[in-house]
């Protein structure tokens, strides 16, 4: 396909409509693979929304993928970034290409563990690219176990395999570090402390992406549960949402770690914003596979939410319940305290009113040995009433204490 045509036409769309812009860039990608030939230009933005040379070259790239999703389509794919994308851009577009298209490719995982010594430098090359052309592949690779969810394949890949070992300096790349905290915080062999240490690691690093972004979210998402995991992907998922407000993604993200914290009202406002930021066309992800994740997890937060006001009311009921049931307690304890303190009153006055008619009506006493007596008997009658009085009260104010 002449390249001077292939120019031209890409030229023609950069100030058009974005659909006929998508169009054209298809178009040309799906001319340019059947005629077996690598796009024929440079790129010099990273903007995947409008350079449509950028476009073209991401839909080559995918279609490529697509018809034969190897190492060896990854390592091509590596080399023609490295000639045709500007360095100061080859980071981003390198880790999107490479993640993405694993995502699409990834029911197609290929054996790496024999790919050393000849057969590795076949695929990678010898030349002082080597390096990065096996950065590429693994994390095309890496992108695949991760996105089948195989935590610790994908951790024994970036430590151990005979490609990782070729990446050399670029381990230290936050998005290799991010990809090693995937599958330590999926992997139950691996404690949940050291994986988040390698999350805060590759978050921290002055060079993180949104892809490195993307990852280590998701890998909070997926683990399983651990102490703080909901407030870390909560915070963490914020903090992406404040960098990248339009990314439907991260505000998926913060509904998950809402709903984990229990903020089901707060929970729900962030999954209808994602559903909302969500493009209503797209080629690598379907928007009707994101938009039925989405809505499943929103039905998830709706029917907590609905529970979560139903136990409240509950337990609204239970405490007037409880409150009702100590207050009527009281009521019948101080009833019972009251009786006992006016038995006790009543009868010492029995005893008395007995006592006084027998000294009065019988004996032969003196008037004045018979008022010391009635005053004796009196006073011995008020001492038992007292006392019955204030050991019902001690007992009590004991009994309420404890």
């Amino acid at each position: 396909m002449d390249g001077a045509y292939v120019v031209a036409q890409l030229d023609g769309v950069v100030l058009a409509d974005p659909r006929e812009r998508d169009r054209v860039c298809v178009e040309v990608a799906a001319a340019l693979l059947a005629d077996d030939t690598e796009p024929p230009f440079d790129v010099g933005t990273a903007d995947f929304a409008a350079d449509p040379f950028l476009i073209c070259a991401d839909r080559y790239w995918w279609q490529r993928f697509l018809r034969r999703p190897s190492i060896r389509t990854a390592a091509a794919c590596a080399r023609w970034l490295a000639a045709h994308v500007p360095p100061e851009h080859q980071a981003v577009v390198g880790q999107r290409w490479a993640l993405g298209n694993a995502f699409v490719t990834r029911d197609d995982v290929e054996d790496v563990s024999d790919l050393v010594g000849a057969a590795l430098a076949d695929v990678i090359g010898s030349d002082e690219r080597a390096a990065e052309t096996a950065f590429f592949v693994t994390l095309y690779h890496a992108g695949k176990l991760r996105a089948n969810f195989w935590h610790d394949a994908l951790l024994t890949f970036l430590e151990s395999s005979a490609l990782a070992q070729a990446v050399g300096p670029h381990r230290a790349q936050p998005v290799y570090v991010a990809l090693r905290a995937f599958g330590a915080l999926g992997s139950r062999a691996i404690t949940a402390e050291y994986a988040v240490g390698l999350l805060e690691q590759a978050w921290g690093h002055v060079d993180r992406s949104r892809q490195v972004v993307d990852v280590c979210l998701n890998g909070l998402a997926v683990a399983p549960p651990f102490d703080g995991q909901g407030e870390l992907l909560r915070d963490r998922a914020a903090a992406a949402v404040r960098a990248y407000p339009d990314d439907h993604m991260f505000h998926f993200r913060l509904a998950q770690g809402q709903h984990m914290c229990a903020a089901h009202e707060a929970a729900l406002a962030s999954v209808d914003t994602a559903l909302r930021l969500l493009p209503a066309t797209g080629v690598r992800v379907s928007h009707n596979l994101l938009q039925e994740q989405y809505m499943t997890k929103r039905d998830a937060i709706q029917e907590a939410w609905l529970r979560a006001r139903q136990d409240d009311r509950q337990r609204r009921r239970w405490e007037r319940q409880e409150e009702a049931n100590a207050e009527l307690a009281r009521t019948v304890r101080a009833s019972s305290v009251r009786s006992i303190e006016l038995l006790a009153v009543f009868t010492a006055a029995i005893a008395f009113a007995v006592g006084s008619l027998q000294v009065t009506l019988t004996g032969s006493l003196s008037l004045g040995d018979r008022l010391w007596l009635l005053v004796g008997q009196g006073a011995v009658l008020a001492a038992f009433a007292l006392l019955v009085v204030g050991g019902t009260w001690w007992i009590n104010r004991r009994a309420h204490h404890e």
